[in-house]
């Protein structure tokens, strides 16, 4: 019989917390379209990822800006109004992480994100603050779904991958996590994070 996980490990964006840059370009386009127009001529989220390993936001913004003067308002309001991106937390997921810490249940994350802009957010919301240990994508200079992430937070914590189960809203970074030997669930709502805690064992 396989034993049951002890411990859980959140993602933050999208699990945690609401993000999604459209939030923020919803005020600078007309349509959804013209949002991924933009999105997909700037490549502008794989220019986010190398800020998500660690890059300079200011060295970012003018490289981008250089390469697509058209767009500079748009470009530069990315840092300058990052936050609006980010418009509150999901509340049912952080109730269950509540929950979990009241039974004493060690709770960690792993989390894509620049260094500055995590800070800021943990600033915002209280409950971001409130893990054993986080690893930032933005300072360990490594992101999801590197097998090294996820070895940098069992091994800085002397944790057992076996005893973890994993939570993520991106199926890679799922698959990830198994690879290593965590449990991993593949998060879509809050009520089916419960529903899968139930079945791993914990009682909440």
């Amino acid at each position: 019989m396989t034993k049951n996980p002890s411990i859980v490990v959140f993602d933050i964006g999208n699990v945690l917390i609401r993000w999604d840059m459209h939030f923020l370009y919803e005020s600078y386009f007309a349509s959804k379209e013209e949002i991924d127009r933009f999105t997909e001529e700037t490549g502008l989220h794989d220019w986010n990822l190398q800020q998500d390993l660690g890059r300079d936001w200011a060295e970012a913004i003018e490289m981008l800006v250089k390469a697509h003067p058209n767009y500079e308002e748009e470009i530069r309001a990315y840092r300058s109004r990052w936050h609006d991106m980010v418009p509150g937390v999901i509340a049912g997921t952080v109730l269950i992480k509540e929950r979990l810490q009241e039974m004493n249940v060690p709770i960690y994350a792993i989390t894509n994100f620049a260094a500055d802009t995590f800070r800021e957010c943990q600033e915002r919301f209280p409950t971001l603050k409130q893990f054993r240990d986080v690893v930032v994508s933005g300072d360990e200079k490594v992101v999801k779904p590197d097998a090294a992430i996820f070895r940098c937070l069992l091994e800085r914590n002397n944790l057992e991958a076996s005893d973890c189960l994993f939570i993520d809203d991106s199926l890679p970074n799922v698959e990830a996590a198994r690879a290593v030997g965590m449990f991993a669930h593949h998060f879509k709502s809050p009520f089916g994070l419960a529903e899968d805690l139930r079945a791993h064992g914990f009682a909440i």
